[in-house]
């Protein structure tokens, strides 16, 4: 895990090293081990290192046998002493015993080939010095970032924007449409960037420049058919023994390591399997809260119990937020929205205090369809088919009204999401592919925008796109491409990327090991949903290893408490912050976000995610932006 960067110059030109110094100085968090730099002619690559593998030999940028190949390397490629033995039989040297040095050496054999033949999360770039051509890619699931610009005829690339900025003369000027993107998903998706300059490499695409030309182009995607025909205990067996193994080989490091624990399904699994596979007891740790919806600390500590593991845990509250949100929004470097980005930014903080790598269970929602709108997702196409009086006119009406009705003065969550789901459904029996409930629709983002600079965007119209080009042909595996190739990439792995480099941690994901994910694609959804049921086959296959307390549970999330936060303790500080911001001042209707303030704190409805997107969008702008 590192931070990587560079410059390629126009012919003629050189990289100013005082430059490519501030470049890695801005991305240092993500590599305090150490740095290096290598210079030639127009090119110029920058590397921060966190030492994982290889501590002794393994400093980039690095360079194959005769210096025509340099490469600065982010990321783990858990194959990489099978691709060695590979390339040492075709008559390859390695002078280190890095991963790094055998990417190097598969690009040198197999050209663009070679990512084909990496098993890991990896984000590179290549600089070939006799074709003055720079090859890069990213992996195939989205695990590490890459930004590039192209500026006043400088190809820059970086681990992350921050970095970019750096380079004297890029423009801040923020992407609109990104950011009307931003509101409906709380993130912003791949291609684009928040700053209008910048462009996001995206997963499984790699990416050649040679002068002044550059194009970029997918390698790989994930196909869920033809579907698995065995029986259900057999491919129960067979999950159990290729998730131990991804498990198995994310255990690869030199330096200690251990388990971000929520007390969930996924990384309780992941923790079991550590356990197994470890000679001493796996270091785990947790995050609560003193709101007991929202923390599972009974369950991680019923599973630390279980399997004996070195235990820590901490509290989050509300006066923690302010100033570590700015953080939060600094090493993200565009607007983020999702509140478990707080709770994961401490998480990693403590985590780095015992260990240098922590394994997690990202990816067990989107590969097992674990998310509770998945069992709703059938009730969308009749819905949607019944008359538009209905759809668009009586039961938003009913809805509308369900706030005031009785003593319930703050809407729920479900009602939230009826409302969402009513909305959306009667656009498209597709629309459901919306994370419904939250955020900001199409019509709530209009009243939002001032008019004269009112993008015009629709992120159901992305995400359909996703959702019609999915090789696949259920809905629910349709909407599970759709989460993996949005939702996956541009908000749980950014913030699982952002928040444990932030603090020069290391994350691990075994259920997003790319093999383990090709094989689960070709369940049936049966095997994935049963009834209301996710994660069936999941659970079925690691039941004896987890306790009742973890088994028996739905799906809970890594969420925090924003909408009582934003109502007590954080009101004054969301008003004044959103009242007197830039936002208000260049881009939204001051009065429109006053209602929104007014309604929450009067307990009418819940704008708690709502509020806090705006929040986190006024501190980027505050930070970042040239409005």
């Amino acid at each position: 895990m590192c931070g990587i960067a560079g410059i390629i110059a126009p012919a003629g030109a050189t990289p100013g090293r005082e430059t490519l110094a501030a470049m890695a100085s801005a991305i240092a968090h993500r590599g305090p081990d150490g740095e290096g730099f290598f210079t030639r002619g127009r090119a110029g690559l920058a590397h921060r290192r966190l030492a994982i593998i290889d501590l002794a030999t393994g400093d980039q940028p690095m360079c194959n046998e005769d210096g025509s190949l340099w490469i600065v390397f982010n990321g783990e490629i858990y194959n990489h002493l099978d691709l060695r033995r590979d390339l040492e039989a075709k008559g390859h040297r390695f002078a280190t015993a890095s991963d790094t040095e055998a990417i190097l050496h598969a690009f040198e054999e197999y050209g663009p080939a070679c990512v084909e033949r990496l098993r890991g999360m990896f984000a590179f770039a290549v600089w070939d010095e006799r074709g003055q051509s720079l090859f890069a890619a990213r992996d195939r699931l989205g695990k590490k970032p890459f930004y590039y610009c192209l500026h006043q005829g400088h190809l820059l690339f970086a681990s992350e924007p921050a970095s970019l900025l750096a380079f004297p003369g890029v423009s801040r000027e923020p992407d609109l449409e990104a950011l009307g993107l931003y509101l409906s998903l709380q993130y912003v998706p791949d291609p684009l960037c928040a700053f209008k300059a910048l462009r996001k490499l995206p997963p499984a695409h790699h990416l050649a420049w040679k002068d002044g030309r550059l194009d970029t182009a997918r390698y790989w995607s994930l196909a869920f058919e033809p579907k698995f025909t065995a029986g259900e205990d057999q491919l129960a067996e067979e999950l159990r023994e290729r998730l131990t193994e991804a498990t198995r080989i994310r255990l690869m490091s030199d330096v200690p390591l251990g388990a971000h624990l929520s007390g969930g399904i996924d990384s309780s699994i992941v923790v079991a399997l550590m356990s197994r596979l470890s000679d001493e007891p796996v270091k785990t740790f947790s995050i609560g809260f003193a709101e007991a919806a929202f923390s599972e600390l009974h369950k991680a500590r019923a599973m630390a119990a279980r399997y004996g593991t070195d235990h820590s845990e901490f509290m989050v509250e509300y006066g923690h937020v302010p100033s570590t949100l700015e953080q939060v929004v600094a090493h993200v470097g565009e607007p983020f929205a999702d509140p478990s980005a707080l709770p994961s930014y401490f998480l990693a903080r403590e985590t780095r205090t015992k260990v240098t790598v922590a394994l997690n269970g990202d990816g067990g929602d989107e590969l097992f369809a674990g998310y509770q709108r998945y069992w709703l997702d059938p009730l969308v196409a009749p819905y949607a088919a019944l008359p538009r009086f209905v759809t668009q006119g009586l039961v938003p009406a009913l809805l509308a009204a369900w706030p005031q009705a009785g003593d319930r003065p703050i809407e729920s969550d479900w009602v939230a999401g009826l409302k969402r789901l009513a909305q959306v459904a009667a656009i498209s029996p597709k629309a459901s592919i919306v994370r419904w409930g939250s955020y900001f629709t199409p019509e709530a983002a209009g009243r939002l925008w001032r008019p004269e600079v009112r993008p015009s965007v629709d992120a159901l119209d992305l995400l359909a796109r996703l959702f019609d080009g999915a090789r696949a042909n259920t809905f629910l595996d349709r909407t599970l491409a759709t989460d993996l190739g949005s939702y996956l990439p541009g908000d749980l792995l950014v913030k699982a990327d952002r928040m444990a480099m932030a603090h020069g941690l290391e994350g691990r994901s075994p259920l997003l090991d790319h093999e383990l994910a090709e094989w689960a694609a070709r369940l049936p959804a049966r095997l994935k949903m049963r009834g209301r049921t996710g994660k069936y086959l999941l659970r079925k296959a690691f039941a004896d290893l987890l306790p009742p307390e973890v088994t028996a549970q739905g799906k809970q999330g890594f969420g925090i408490p924003v909408g009582k936060w934003m109502r007590e303790g954080l009101s004054g500080w969301s008003r004044e912050l959103l009242l007197g911001g830039v936002a208000v001042a260049r881009l939204f209707r001051r009065e429109e976000i006053a209602r929104l303030l007014d309604e929450h704190a009067r307990g009418r409805i819940d704008h708690g995610k709502r509020l806090w997107a705006l929040a986190c969008l006024e501190l980027w702008l505050r930070r970042f932006s040239a409005l």
